[in-house]
């Protein structure tokens, strides 16, 4: 199965210039973990967590309205285009310690995945247990 039959392909992103209180914003408003950075152009260029924001602005006092989204997101980023196999990006998920991948077309977004996609989607429940076993595998060590 294609990657792009399971994708969400209406992406909600954020401009990479935008300050780091916007992302917050909204991640609050959707209730997502993460968001999609982009160019002015569309073009991905990385991904801001909730963590990115804990860690990178929170965490040593920065402000989050004087600090762009540039600053703290996370730039060297696992993607998927829209023809891979389910499966072997969710085998590169596990082997990343990723919960999401956007999916690109030309370098322009064009969907995310998640492992919450991946359960939901019959064909790929094999893939989606392995990769969240995977994820899941740096907590039970400890």
């Amino acid at each position: 199965m294609d990657i792009s039959e399971i994708m969400t392909g209406q992406v909600v992103s954020i401009c990479e210039d935008e300050p780091v209180i916007a992302a917050a914003r909204l991640m609050k408003q959707y209730n997502f973990g993460a968001v999609p950075v982009r160019d002015e152009r569309g073009r991905l260029k990385g991904i801001v967590t909730d963590r990115d924001i804990v860690l990178r602005c929170v965490a040593p006092g920065a402000s989050q309205r004087d600090l762009r989204v540039s600053e703290i997101m996370t730039r060297n980023l696992e993607t998927a285009a829209p023809h891979e196999d389910a499966g072997e990006v969710a085998r590169r998920m596990a082997e990343r310690q990723v919960r999401r991948v956007p999916v690109t077309y030309d370098g322009m977004l064009i969907g995310i995945v998640a492992l919450a996609d991946m359960a939901r989607s019959r064909s790929c429940d094999m893939e989606a247990g392995e990769a969240l076993s995977g994820i899941s595998e740096n907590f039970r060590k400890k």
